[in-house]
């Protein structure tokens, strides 16, 4: 007997080691037969050092509602899991650790040892979210679990990068790149946040060459000149005073008259020994804008990556004044040589043969070795000393942090690897708008073209030393040798050089998202033809957020369609469709923040944590610190006793519900809760069936029932079936979730358990046993159509139930998806139904004129047809039931003072003038319609003020928005049940 009490922290453990024991997650698990069509997911891989969040929940709920669903329909399926070596992150990881237990740094350390000590934590600690994503019931075949280090995916990334190489599409350059000087390395974009800071805006003279003036014409907001004077500068604004010293130029558009006259000009860099200050030119560029500032800007091309395009069309020098830490530059001969090195090259009018110079080192003697910070504050002085400084402006600015480093990005000049990735887009553009691959929601294929047709080279270099070390060799000479091995690379250097020649490998290792971007083959085992990569490969479909649409989807596609080839040597897509999921949001619509304190942990509502330990977790780790007791103070008004253990089911069931294609999720903590009261639902109508000895056996041929209910139930089933499974098919997880909760809910838990009562204890035997197998069966489908969504409650439930009598697969898990054709029956439907829509509407009636409920009231039937006398004579003592009713008459005409309803074609009345006072309960109802009338117009007043609405945070507003909705609505019922009652009287 099943316990009285759904507890979720009790089964959930047990149940999925036993699918891990059982082997139920393997690839082919289920399978019908050796020629079963497959369904492969390759799983986005997480970084080793992450921990579960709620990003990762819906991503791999999402993941794994496919994968049961495929895998009980009976296809091979496969879901590859795996993490990511993560390099910047793990190497933060066990260098913090390091210091923290005072061993050696990494560079005291040395490479090798360095290494080490990461595998060394890898083993003990680099399985923290895969142990998370089991918590959540992620049936992946763990047996082939891969890491992007592994030996396996190591050679495939070493073969990949020679490829590319030889085939001219990987190659060596000095481009600008987001560089932390933190971990000294260059970053991608996904690892920079651009955050709002309090900065300054600084306006600076830069003198004219040799005294020369112009007439400057100065407009206001309208466009009509108000000032004319004569200047003898030009006026140019900057965030980053320090980077001044290393600008190549001054720019202004083609257009801006203001500056005609002295275009192709000289002025002076403000800064420096005056004797040798440099002299740059004034130019045109589409890239100023006019209308903004002075509409002049300084281009600093090593330093700013605006300012590297125009450097790049102009070909303006390029001077790094940074090293590695961003600290300005002490190297190189003296300032007053350097300066005169730059001079030259703009007398002769730019840089011929390069667009960039690095051993030109443009920092003043006085400056160097200073921090950036340090500089720029030397730079402000040194100008405002000698009067060069117009004015400064406190001006909030977007400033880019390392996501990890928390330090400033500086865009800086450096050697690095590159992918042509221009190159390499060009068919994955072609196999999206081919449909060969297809997004879900199309709309993300915009995002993707934007990407791609605009796509710069891509820096896969890291100056790390934990990831792919980049097999590049370097001669005597600087000559590259690039080979999967350093004696192949030995081999080529000595048909140039002869025997013996010293090589040096690279340092820099490869970009993470490199070998990620190999993860739908090399998993499969690439470079080696094995048969997973025969029969899996390409993948069915790619579940993953919009913010990796080009780090990784897009890689994927590109390095897939370049490497993988089918027998007629025609590009393998790696995958066929793409889903795009939405974000999760806190429940006031906010995105969840550490910094902000809002993050809900997955893990917290799974297991529950207390109040206490709540506030100790979101205080933690603040960008602000000062906002801790805010957030302290707003946690604790909210989540007064912390978070229950939902468990995982409730969890998943939230984020499938409510992931619409294309619309965020708003995380509510009340949803969860409320899902899991669904699992009790469920859990108490499967005591009842249990209890009333329901159960079934494969000779019930739920064709074969008679008793209208009975065919009811099983119609609602079959139709409920195509619609859960018409939804999954289109990635419409929301609808399906939706159909499953409604039919289990409301039609089997409400419904059909209350009116096969009276069967199961009536007389009639036959109609006993056939209801009995009847609701056995009906609940067996919803447990099948429950479990991807819900797999803990359902197989628990499935495996309890299989000890009264039924003959079943034993694992929920691997049975056979409902396909269930033929069984709808219109009929019984038709009358069923209209049992439900009575009892319903009698039911909101007594509600809305608060009858009490232990009273019982009579019904009229005007007039009724003898189709409803025979529903009404064959349910009578189920209507009676439940809707509290001592009798049902038919008549011609209302009692006079009744409330008239219509269930389809027949008019109906409930007397109750003698039931309640209708003139106190009209009162009451109109006491009720001003009250909240009252509060409607008081939010509407609110709303409707532009104050509010500018200083008012947007959950706020929305918070003002769905009481105003959920007011009127009540005032619509409100309003309802008094027409009735002064119908009435």
């Amino acid at each position: 007997m099943l316990e009285k009490t759904y507890q979720p922290s009790e089964i959930e453990g047990r149940i999925y080691k036993s699918w891990e024991d059982e082997g139920c997650f393997a690839a082919g698990a289920g399978a019908t037969g050796e020629n079963a069509e497959t369904f492969s997911i390759v799983i986005p891989p997480p970084n080793v050092t992450g921990s579960l969040h709620m990003g990762h929940a819906l991503n791999n709920t999402l993941q794994d509602i496919l994968v049961r669903f495929e895998r009980m329909r009976g296809k091979d399926v496969l879901w590859q899991p795996g993490t990511d070596h993560a390099g910047i992150a793990t190497q933060m990881v066990v260098e913090r650790q390091l210091a923290e237990s005072q061993q050696p740094d990494r560079h005291a350390l040395g490479r090798d040892a360095f290494i080490t000590k990461i595998w060394e934590w890898k083993a003990e600690s680099g399985d923290t979210i895969t142990n998370q994503l089991k918590r959540l019931g992620a049936s992946c075949d763990w047996s082939r679990d891969r890491f992007t280090m592994d030996e396996g995916l190591s050679d495939a990334v070493l073969k990949t990068f020679v490829q590319l190489y030889n085939d001219g599409l990987i190659y060596k350059d000095k481009r600008l790149v987001n560089w932390d000087p933190e971990f000294r390395t260059a970053i991608s974009d996904l690892e920079v946040e651009n955050i709002e800071v309090d900065g300054h805006m600084w306006h600076f003279k830069y003198p004219l060459a040799d005294g020369e003036t112009y007439e400057y014409v100065e407009k206001d907001a309208d466009g009509n000149e108000t000032l004319r004077e004569t200047r003898d500068y030009i006026s140019i604004a900057t965030t980053r005073p320090e980077t001044m010293l290393g600008d190549g130029a001054v720019a202004v558009h083609p257009s801006d008259e203001r500056y005609a006259p002295i275009v192709g000009k000289l002025c002076e860099i403000p800064v420096g020994p005056k004797e040798h200050r440099r002299f740059i030119p004034i130019i045109t560029d589409d890239y100023p804008d006019p209308e903004f500032g002075s509409g002049a800007v300084k281009i600093t091309g090593a330093h700013d990556f605006n300012d590297y395009e125009v450097a790049r069309r102009g070909n303006i020098p390029m001077y790094r004044l940074m090293d590695e830490v961003a600290d300005m530059r002490d190297d190189g001969v003296p300032y007053a040589e350097a300066s005169k090195l730059a001079m030259e090259l703009v007398e002769a009018g730019g840089e011929p043969d390069r667009t960039y110079v690095d051993t030109i080192n443009l920092v003043p003697d006085e400056y160097r070795g200073l921090d950036r910070f340090t500089a720029r504050k030397r730079v402000v002085a040194d100008c405002d000393a000698e009067g060069l400084m117009i004015k400064v402006e406190d001006k909030k600015v977007m400033q880019p942090f390392g996501d990890r480093s928390r330090v400033v990005i500086e865009p800086m000049l450096t050697d690095q690897w590159f992918c042509n990735a221009e190159e390499l887009a060009k068919p994955a553009i072609s196999a999206v708008e081919n449909d060969d691959t297809k997004f879900f929601p199309k709309n993300w294929e915009k995002t993707y073209f934007e990407w791609m047709r605009n796509i710069q080279p891509w820096c896969i270099s890291r100056q790390l030393w934990w990831g792919h070390q980049i097999p590049a060799w370097y001669g005597p000479d600087g000559e590259i040798f690039v080979a999967e091995s350093e004696a192949d690379a030995r081999a080529a250097a000595e048909e140039t050089h002869g025997a013996g020649v010293e090589l040096t490998r690279d340092p820099d290792v490869l970009d993470t998202w490199f070998s990620s971007a190999l993860w739908p083959f090399s998993t499969l085992g690439w470079p080696e033809q094995t048969p997973e990569l025969a029969r899996y490969y390409p993948t069915s479909v790619l579940i993953t957020g919009f913010d990796i649409i080009f780090f990784w989807v897009a890689r994927m596609m590109m390095f897939g369609l370049h490497t993988m080839k089918d027998e007629t040597g025609a590009p393998q897509i790696p995958f066929n469709d793409v889903y795009i999921h939405a974000l999760v949001r806190d429940e006031d619509g906010k995105k969840m923040s550490k910094s902000e304190g809002n993050v809900i942990d997955p893990v917290d509502l799974i297991q529950g944590i207390g109040i206490d330990d709540l506030v100790a977790k979101r205080t933690t780790g603040l960008r602000k610190p000062e906002i801790a007791p805010t957030v302290a103070k707003e946690t604790r008004k909210r989540y007064p006793d912390g978070f229950d253990a939902y468990g995982a089911d409730a969890l998943r069931f939230t984020l499938a519900v409510m992931a619409a294609m294309g619309r965020d999720i708003k995380l509510s903590v009340d949803r969860v809760a409320g899902y899991r009261n669904f699992g009790t639902k469920l859990w108490n109508a499967s005591r009842f069936a249990q209890m009333n000895e329901c159960a079934t056996s494969e000779d019930f041929d739920p064709a074969s029932a008679h008793h209208v209910i009975n065919r009811w139930i099983i119609g609602a089933t079959a139709e409920t079936a195509g619609e859960v499974t018409r939804a999954l098919e289109a990635y419409r997880y929301n609808d399906a979730a939706d159909a499953i909760y409604r039919f289990t809910w409301h039609t089997y838990c409400d419904w059909y358990v209350e009116l096969i009562k009276p069967l199961l204890n009536g007389s009639d035997e036959d109609a006993k046993v056939e209801t009995r197998k009847t609701a056995a069966w009906a609940l067996d489908h919803v447990l099948k159509l429950l479990h991807p969504f819900m797999p803990f409650i359902t197989e628990e439930l499935w495996d309890k139930l299989a000890e009264h009598g039924r003959d079943r697969p034993r694992r929920l898990m691997l049975s056979s998806w409902p396909a269930l054709e033929g069984l709808s029956s219109d009929d019984a439907s038709a009358e069923v139904d209209w049992v439900i829509a009575l009892v319903t509407e009698i039911r909101s009636v007594r509600s809305e004129m608060n009858v009490p409920a232990g009273t019982k009231i009579p019904l009229e039937l005007i007039d009724p047809s003898r189709e409803v006398m025979r529903r009404i004579d064959r349910h009578t003592d189920t209507i009676e039931r439940l809707a509290r009713l001592d009798e049902m008459t038919p008549v011609d005409e209302p009692s006079k003072g009744a409330a008239q309803i219509v269930v389809g074609e027949t008019t109906m009345a409930l007397p109750l003038a003698g039931v309640m006072d209708v003139d106190t309960e009209a009162e009451r109802l109109r006491k009720e319609i001003t009250k909240h009338q009252s509060e409607i117009a008081k939010i509407g007043k609110k709303l409707s003020n532009a104050q509010f609405l500018e200083k008012a945070p947007d959950h706020v507003v929305a918070e003002q928005k769905s009481r105003q909705t959920d007011a009127e609505a009540l005032v619509a019922k409100l309003e309802e049940a008094l027409a009735r009652i002064e119908s009435m009287a």
